[in-house]
């Protein structure tokens, strides 16, 4: 009976083993919420300028790709043209895409 009743113990080897799985597990959660922490915190919010209510392409122009900078918003056209308006929708600039 007295055999039984007595606690197993690891031998060293074993403890050290245990003593390391148990360190990488809490530095992985550590690691985990510092990632995700940083990735909350740095990425910016979706807090995008609105575009433009009267942005009107020229004639005959079909959008392909559209994207905005800070105070203007670029329309890169299927006839290989980019459009670039300001913030009012004022056609500023047009640029010409030679293949």
């Amino acid at each position: 009976m007295d055999d039984t009743s007595e606690k197993l113990e690891l031998p060293p080897s074993l403890r050290w083993l245990k003593w390391l799985v148990t360190a990488l597990t809490l530095t992985l959660i550590l690691g985990v919420i510092t990632i995700v922490g940083l990735l909350v915190t740095r990425l910016p919010l979706g807090v995008a300028q609105p575009f433009p209510e009267n942005l009107a392409l020229p004639a005959g122009a079909v959008p392909q790709a559209v994207t905005r900078g800070q105070g203007w918003v670029a329309v890169v056209t299927q006839d290989n043209r980019i459009l670039i308006f300001d913030t009012a929708g004022t056609l500023t600039q047009e640029v010409a895409i030679s293949r």
